[in-house]
């Protein structure tokens, strides 16, 4: 963001935070639509996960560096790599959870969005942290 002088304004870690949440709600409802669908069209349950967290993680790379990390510092391709490796990382971290959560969860109604929920949760605090920390820092 930008004052009239064009100057660079500090955005607080409430204001990130509060932006985050919306940003995550948001691509967590792509992520979360894509997996219905996808298992719905009968794709295979990690699969289907997989792929629903590479479309919510394209969706939450441009979002939160246009609207959550407005005043991080523009290191190119090096911020996007370090993203990329960041969901990487977060990617094993959301289905592993997302497939320990199934495998340990007695076989109920709601069983799939308790595991997806779970892995939602786990992730989205992992990148919180990392991304205001290393990938978006002032």
């Amino acid at each position: 963001m930008s004052d009239t002088r064009g100057e660079v304004q500090r955005v607080g870690l409430v204001q990130q935070l509060t932006r985050f949440v919306l940003v995550g709600g948001f691509c967590a409802l792509v992520d979360s639509g894509a997996y219905w669908l996808l298992l719905h069209a009968g794709l295979w349950v990690h699969l289907a996960k997989a792929i629903s967290f590479i479309l919510g993680t394209t969706t939450a790379y441009f979002l939160n560096k246009r609207f959550t990390f407005t005043d991080a510092a523009d290191r190119g391709v090096g911020q996007a790599g370090g993203f990329a490796l960041l969901y990487t990382v977060t990617f094993f971290v959301n289905v592993g959870t997302n497939a320990l959560m199934l495998a340990v969860l007695p076989t109920f109604r709601w069983e799939f969005a308790l595991a997806w929920v779970v892995a939602q949760g786990v992730g989205t605090t992992i990148n919180f942290v990392l991304l205001r920390t290393v990938v978006f820092r002032r």
